[in-house]
């Protein structure tokens, strides 16, 4: 064999991170769609195109791969929700008109993610399995994000509304910020079949994000209207 033709090879044989990486992203679509129990090493193997052994070497098993899943998971969204709305330790807005800006901002983001990035479909659908059967890879993810970043949000609220960030009326309402962003990622088919998109791309998220972000506009509107 010529020099040649081994530097090819070696350059087509993946890397130990790459195929970590790879089996991530394999365990997280599959573990979605068709739930732990109904997916099989096997699969996860052909589906990240390596050898079924190295589920073992980098993870210790199955269990330990939906646990990388998970951190993955956690990892992706922090970044995202550290541009949008800062870290939990990040300090709170300078005053309400900043506070405001910031909420506007934290929905074009998610909107930009979950609706638009078709990665953001996988997560979803591995969290929603976690979240009808939970286990501790939920644990993770809600340590690790929900909780710390809808903590951050209703924060902000407080900052922009003067509504008592702990509050119960508070943290429903960030909550129905979220959700009404998560619908149109776990409602997609149902979106693109009552609108007439073919997709939902760049295009069409900017047209979600008018939507929401008009909802919000409304919401805080309502409550300065209230204090007035």
């Amino acid at each position: 064999m010529s020099k040649s033709t081994n530097a090819k090879i070696q350059r087509r044989e993946a890397s130990p991170a790459d195929t970590r990486a790879a089996l991530v992203r394999a365990a997280l679509k599959l573990f979605g769609r068709q739930g732990f129990d109904g997916t099989s090493t096997r699969e996860i193997a052909a589906e990240a195109k390596a050898n079924i052994g190295s589920i073992a070497y980098h993870f210790g098993g199955k269990e330990g791969l939906r646990t990388a899943a998970a951190d993955y998971i956690v990892e992706t969204i922090q970044a995202i929700a550290s541009q949008a709305v800062g870290s939990a330790q990040a300090s709170a807005p300078a005053d309400a008109e900043a506070a405001r800006a910031q909420l506007f901002t934290a929905l074009e983001r998610m909107v930009a993610f979950i609706v638009a990035r078709p990665e953001a479909g996988e997560i979803v659908q591995f969290v929603l399995r976690e979240l009808s059967h939970p286990t501790a890879a939920l644990d993770r993810i809600y340590d690790g994000v929900f909780e710390p970043t809808h903590r951050r949000l209703c924060l902000i609220w407080e900052q922009a509304t003067g509504e008592a960030a702990e509050s119960e009326r508070t943290k429903l309402t960030v909550f129905t910020l979220i959700g009404q962003v998560i619908y149109f990622r776990i409602g997609r088919e149902a979106v693109m079949r009552r609108m007439g998109w073919r997709g939902i791309g760049d295009d069409e998220a900017a047209k979600v994000v008018t939507v929401v972000t008009d909802n919000l506009g409304a919401i805080l509107a309502a409550r300065k209207d209230r204090r007035s």
